[in-house]
């Protein structure tokens, strides 16, 4: 994903190893691209995986930040899932039947400070200076993330610029079928769930989902019943 030039450009990366490297990053918990990059480094267990050699070097951390927005822009990571959902249910890993689904929220990276009228009344206004302000989504945005929301998880909980992430998993094996990402508001967790729903219902089948308190709504069971799903 580099090309080296006659200058003496980085010599390119396989697409590949970069998506196997950020698979460890998640299935370990590893806080930073840095601690990822140390780790490959001697760990020979990460570089059989990776694809590398025990004498080939490591790439530098600034190689993620480069690449991720390519790997997304041209769908290999979503190419990726949806390969590997195929493959388990051709081994037959996936009943079809019985699902959960569940949504989490994900802080938005951009600060309070960001976060201004819409109508631009308060441009001179210092940005540290915004406490005791009553704020909305109606009323403002963040400068910096415009598409986040002020969010909160709870009534006892301060609200934080977010967006919320929904994950709808078979239960025969806990796998991970779908996958989506919103805005945070109060009706996009069950509006999305009940979308996934639809994604993997079939005709003439009975499927069952499990979900918490929060979509024991009316309308969120109405859109299973329609779908001949039983909540």
């Amino acid at each position: 994903m580099y090309e080296a030039d006659v200058k003496g450009g980085r010599p390119s990366i396989a697409p590949e190893k970069l998506m196997r490297a950020m698979l460890l990053q998640v299935l370990y918990s590893i806080r930073s691209e840095r601690l990822l990059v140390e780790q490959i480094s001697y760990n020979l267990l990460f570089r059989w995986f990776v694809g590398l050699a025990i004498e080939d070097p490591v790439w530098n951390h600034s190689v993620f930040s480069k690449n991720r927005d390519r790997l997304i822009t041209f769908d290999a990571v979503t190419e990726l899932f949806n390969t590997t959902v195929e493959m388990a249910a051709s081994k037959g890993l996936l009943s079809g039947e019985h699902f959960s689904v569940d949504g989490t929220l994900i802080q938005a990276w951009a600060s309070h400070k960001s976060v201004r009228r819409k109508d631009g009344s308060d441009d001179d206004r210092p940005p540290g200076n915004w406490h005791g302000e009553k704020r909305s989504n109606a009323s403002h945005a963040s400068v910096t993330d415009p598409d986040s929301k002020l969010y909160r998880k709870s009534s006892v909980a301060p609200a934080q610029l977010s967006y919320l992430g929904h994950v709808l998993t078979d239960n025969r094996h806990g796998l991970v079928v779908n996958v989506r990402a919103s805005s945070a508001d109060g009706y996009a967790e069950r509006d999305v769930a009940a979308t996934m729903l639809a994604d993997v219902c079939k005709p003439n089948a009975r499927v069952t989902v499990g979900a918490d308190k929060n979509d024991d709504t009316r309308g969120f069971v109405s859109a299973c019943r329609k779908m001949r799903v039983t909540p």
